[in-house]
């Protein structure tokens, strides 16, 4: 099955089966792991960047910087070292849930200073839970880690480069090959395999020394999310998803309280009114019939991808709405808002339901944001 036909079937009402064995948490990189060296001067410290980025936080491996669908984090990270980090250049495996690198082989010819993160997926494990309807998270949480992984470089007061464009997993059969194993789709490193991965962070070396470092930790709140976020919190959200998602998207903002109705950012720093109404029960129903999605405070809505889009636009712009709302979600957390990752739309035709033509602006992903603050748990 080609990623078009993946994700017309993931925006279908069609129900995933029962849950399937996800697998083991990580993959399984070759003996032996090595810890990560502290940095000298002038390196960059990858111990930092990677636990600030990818590093779990809990012994199961579902509490990390990133946000996952269902707490399932598919993504693995290769990393290409250069000169300039604690690590001898090389090619490694990075384990998030020990905090070891397990080296693969030299570095390629021409490997620049500082490490290239390279992340690639293990479907099975989004698969176990989502069926059908995890091709397109697959895609939305390598955005996400992507997008940790540019935020702990900033942190660190280095100039990281996104590579949001690579190849895209097949939809085909989700079984391992083997015990341990994985398909070559998805799994580059592991199998020797000449493929791109689907995206690529490069962290140089910091020209200059960071200060604190400065990346709230984000956390799915646990629903419901009430409380309708002031004007000024949507506005920056707004626009940091949009900054974020380079164009890729439209974004929009549903909200509740006494005037709902969607808005947007408007260049004057205010929220424009683009229609009238209470659009979240039914953005309820449309993100697979969560009901608390109806009284959140606001949702914040990427919208477009068409139904005829090819697959390179399809990787393209998930890749690029994971990354821009992992970002939104730490600027939440950064203003004290509750906030929590929407990837699985089924009919979500926005286009549509505002009068325009069918099948051409359907939403993508979204976070649903409250000012309440009960008690976190992970994800």
């Amino acid at each position: 099955m080609d990623l078009v036909t993946a994700l017309a079937r993931a925006r279908s009402p069609e129900e995933p089966g029962p849950d399937t064995p996800a697998g083991p948490p990580v993959r399984r990189w070759p003996d032996p792991p090595r810890p990560v060296p502290p940095a000298r001067p002038g390196e960059l410290d990858l111990d930092r960047l990677l636990r600030l980025s990818l590093t779990a936080g809990d012994g199961a491996g579902r509490l990390r910087p990133a946000a996952s669908a269902g707490a399932l984090h598919p993504v693995d990270a290769g990393l290409v070292v250069g000169t300039g980090c604690p690590l001898p250049p090389g090619r490694y495996g990075y384990d998030p849930l020990r905090h070891r690198v397990h080296h693969l082989g030299p570095a390629p010819a021409g490997t620049p200073p500082g490490v290239s993160a390279e992340l690639s997926v293990t479907p099975r494990r989004t698969i176990s839970h989502y069926g059908h309807r995890a091709w397109p998270l697959l895609l939305l949480d390598t955005g996400h880690t992507a997008g940790a992984l540019w935020l702990a470089a900033r942190a660190l007061g280095a100039t990281p480069a996104l590579h949001l464009d690579g190849r895209t997993p097949s939809a085909g059969d989700p079984e391992p090959i083997g015990h341990g194993a994985h398909r070559p789709a998805a799994d580059p490193v592991a199998t020797g395999a000449d493929a791109e991965p689907l995206a690529t962070v490069h962290v140089p070396p910091p020209r200059h020394t960071a200060g604190p470092h400065d990346v709230p930790a984000r956390r799915s709140a646990p629903t419901p999310l009430h409380g309708t976020p002031p004007p000024e919190d949507l506005h920056a959200l707004l626009t940091t998803v949009a900054e974020a998602g380079a164009g890729e998207l439209a974004w929009c903002a549903a909200v509740g309280g006494p005037r709902p109705g969607l808005v947007e950012a408007a260049p004057d720093g205010t929220l424009r009114r683009i229609a009238s109404g209470d659009a979240r029960p039914t953005l309820a129903v449309w993100a697979a019939r969560q009901a608390w999605i109806a009284r959140a405070g606001a949702v914040l809505l990427g919208h477009g991808c068409p139904m005829d889009a090819g697959a390179a636009r399809i990787r393209r712009v998930h890749l690029r709405a994971g990354h821009a709302v992992q970002l939104a979600h730490v600027t939440a957390a950064r203003r004290k808002l509750a906030a929590r990752p929407v990837g699985s739309w089924q009919r979500a035709d926005l286009g549509a339901a505002l009068g325009g033509p069918p099948g051409r602006d359907l939403v993508v992903h979204a976070l649903a944001l409250g000012t309440a603050h009960p008690e976190e748990r992970t994800s």
